[in-house]
């Protein structure tokens, strides 16, 4: 996580100076994926019931991690165009195996898996589907531009978008105290309606252009609003409380929206940049928020305890702050403005400051100190 939040500060400082292309591959490749395999090892066990991922499991976010700096080598230094392709194909192979064990913890369960499993497995088949682009490319250059188009909108609505969403939808409520007993149902009847809005995106910004996009942009537009709308009337106090990570996850889907909203502006408005939008509103308040919750049981698993709240409580300072300042940046960046991926950088970078004081704070509790 802290390799995540590394990357994506520096990716964001140095946006204007590295170009569009490698800002990306070091936010999606060498941060946003890595982690979310990691997160992906963690929780599939929790959606199936099953034991805990071996120790060996752990080598997959390190080679999707080895594919990812491949391909940022790619687009840095001159003579190793050949890093997009091998980077790719040690991505594809980690996400092959990744998507393997998942299928064989859903074999080995008793009853039936948790739906959010399901949005696990269609993000991973999305993946594998963007790395099969680039990796296609190599035989079919004639069509190189559409399969890089098909490439970047499966990983940022396809893996991205599919995994975050499946996660959000749970963990609000979990964040809030109060389990929502419809996740269930919206989860496994609002997938199809996302994936098929990811692929025809994905299609229609590759080869059709922007009416099958737009359709796909409507269809994703159904699990959006209504998921929106169902946190407004449930958890609209702690959405819009001043601490903890509820404004966090709240501002990442509306992030997420927006950069839609620019992606579909920009057929008009050729200026707005549903990427910056993407990177500097969605991903970041993504991670920040979900590292406010989660961190403490990932640092110490099990009987969750006093040092647990206290951590939690720390990470979660001022969250509706940096969600307000989030939701400016990534607005800022959809517009075309540079400023808002650096306030986004920076307010990020508050967040990592803040995390470092916390954990010193907490062992200092542990230790029957005073904080």
């Amino acid at each position: 996580m802290s390799l995540a939040l590394a990357a994506f500060v520096a990716a964001l400082l140095g946006s204007f100076h590295a170009g569009r292309i490698l800002t990306l591959h070091l936010i999606l490749a060498v941060g946003a994926m890595p982690l979310i395999f990691g997160a992906m090892s963690h929780f599939i066990p929790v959606l199936t019931r099953t034991r805990t991922a071996s120790a060996g499991l752990a080598g997959l976010p390190v080679l999707a991690l080895a594919g990812g700096i491949l391909a940022v080598a790619a687009f840095g230094f001159p003579g190793m165009a050949w890093g997009r392709y091998a980077g790719a194909f040690l991505a594809l192979m980690a996400t092959g195996l990744l998507l393997a064990w998942s299928r064989y913890r859903r074999a080995g369960m008793l009853g039936r898996p948790h739906p959010g499993l399901a949005w696990y497995e269609a993000a991973l088949a999305c993946l594998a589907c963007a790395l099969l682009a680039i990796l296609a490319g190599a035989f079919w250059p004639q069509q190189w531009a559409g399969l890089r188009r098909l490439h970047l909108h499966l990983n940022t609505l396809g893996f991205v978008g599919l995994t975050a969403m499946g996660t959000l939808a749970v963990l609000l409520p979990t964040v809030a105290g109060r389990p929502d007993p419809q996740v269930g149902p919206w989860l496994r009847r609002n997938l199809p309606w996302a994936l098929t809005g990811t692929v025809l995106v994905a299609v229609g910004a590759a080869w059709f252009g922007p009416p099958l996009a737009g359709i796909g942009a409507v269809l994703w537009a159904v699990p959006l609003g209504q998921l929106g709308a169902r946190w407004l009337r449930l958890y609209r106090a702690e959405i819009f409380a001043w601490h903890g990570a509820a404004p966090l996850l709240a501002a990442a889907l509306a992030g997420f929206a927006a950069s839609m909203l620019f992606g579909a502006a920009a057929v008009a408005f050729p200026a707005s940049t549903p990427t910056s939008a993407f990177v500097a509103g969605f991903l970041p308040p993504l991670v920040s928020g979900a590292a406010s919750q989660l961190l403490p049981v990932w640092l110490h698993p099990g009987m969750q305890g006093d040092w647990h709240a206290a951590l939690r409580s720390r990470l979660g300072r001022y969250g509706g702050a940096r969600a307000v300042l989030f939701c400016l940046g990534g607005i800022a960046g959809g517009m075309g403005r540079e400023w808002g991926l650096f306030l986004s950088a920076a307010t990020l970078l508050w967040f990592m400051l803040q995390t470092v004081a916390a954990l010193v704070n907490v062992r200092a509790i542990r230790r029957g100190k005073p904080a």
